[in-house]
């Protein structure tokens, strides 16, 4: 497995951002029973570069939390069997891994909205890795049975990683 981390933030957390990128990112690829060893990029920002970012690749001109950017269309989610013909568009020439996307966080929407929804910073950043992991993987929220879906499986997510909403910590 391999991770790109960077920070761009300078706002810093309570906990080490890293391993609990990196545990989320797994506990998701074990969910979706992902058969492949994988690279994800994982950039740590702040809301100026975010509305930066939004504006240019979503027509939005405000900050938000979390930015998804799949690189691999799946017939539907998590569907991993038509990933051998595509050998040389999804996986990496040099590792062999299959590349999943990129994914954006706002470190400052991470501090506001944690304290909006009275838990803790590290359970709303492994909230939004665990969101953009599964559209990384194929899942959208566009219906609202989507929707429902989607928030299903980050709640099973980190509840098997023991981030709940009643975790403090």
């Amino acid at each position: 497995m391999t991770y790109q981390f960077e920070n761009e933030s300078a706002l810093s957390f309570s906990f080490d951002w890293e391993p609990v990128a990196r545990a989320v990112i797994n506990k998701a690829l074990d969910f979706e029973k992902c058969p492949y060893e994988c690279e994800v990029n994982l950039l740590l920002t702040d809301d100026r570069q975010m509305r930066q970012i939004n504006k240019e690749f979503r027509q939005a001109d405000r900050a938000t939390d979390v930015l998804s950017f799949p690189l691999i269309d799946y017939p539907s989610p998590s569907s991993f069997s038509h990933l051998e013909d595509a050998l040389q568009d999804c996986f990496n020439p040099d590792s062999g891994e299959l590349m999943l996307g990129d994914i954006v966080v706002s470190a400052e929407k991470v501090r506001e909205q944690a304290r909006a929804y009275g838990h803790s910073e590290k359970r709303e950043f492994a909230f939004l890795i665990a969101h953009s992991m599964l559209h990384l993987l194929g899942y959208d929220h566009i219906t609202e049975k989507d929707e429902m879906l989607m928030i299903s499986k980050q709640e099973e997510i980190l509840k098997g990683l023991k981030i709940t909403r009643e975790n403090k910590q």
